[in-house]
């Protein structure tokens, strides 16, 4: 009978631990960095860098558009701390419907276009070769 009670108490306290882990992950995910130095949108076509937007430094909205193969075309839009396509060819227009981001939890990508933005803390800009986007597939 003992026995049984000291394995209970081993499953419960696992489980707890278990618990206490994935609230812990679940927490470094969800809250954003406390970096205050803003972010820098690199702007990826074919897998290349085509620009690099620092988005503490837009005081006022614009747009631009980035073509590609075949008259494909993308208008991004940059707000003060956010970035997203406001427009595109594709047929599917998902990556408009992926909306503005603004940090860099996860980059916007058109993949009929080949069109990557990912956001990067500013603190980054040191590095002599950023890490590139996984290879688009289409």
């Amino acid at each position: 009978m003992n026995q049984e009670k000291q394995t209970k108490y081993a499953a419960v306290g696992i489980g707890l631990f278990l618990a206490a882990a994935a609230l812990c992950c679940l927490l470094w995910i969800l809250i954003p960095s406390a970096g205050g130095g803003g972010y820098t949108a690199d702007i990826y076509q074919n897998g290349e860098l085509i620009q690099s937007i620092s988005l503490k430094d837009a005081d006022q909205p614009y747009t631009f558009t980035v073509t590609g193969e075949n008259g494909c075309y993308n208008i991004i839009e940059v707000r003060p701390g956010s970035i997203g396509i406001r427009d595109a060819s594709c047929p599917d227009k998902l990556c408009v419907l992926q909306g503005f981001i603004t940090d860099s939890r996860l980059p916007v990508t058109c993949l009929p276009n080949r069109l990557v933005i990912r956001l990067r803390p500013r603190e980054e800009q040191s590095q002599s070769n950023p890490a590139l986007p996984d290879t688009i597939t289409y």
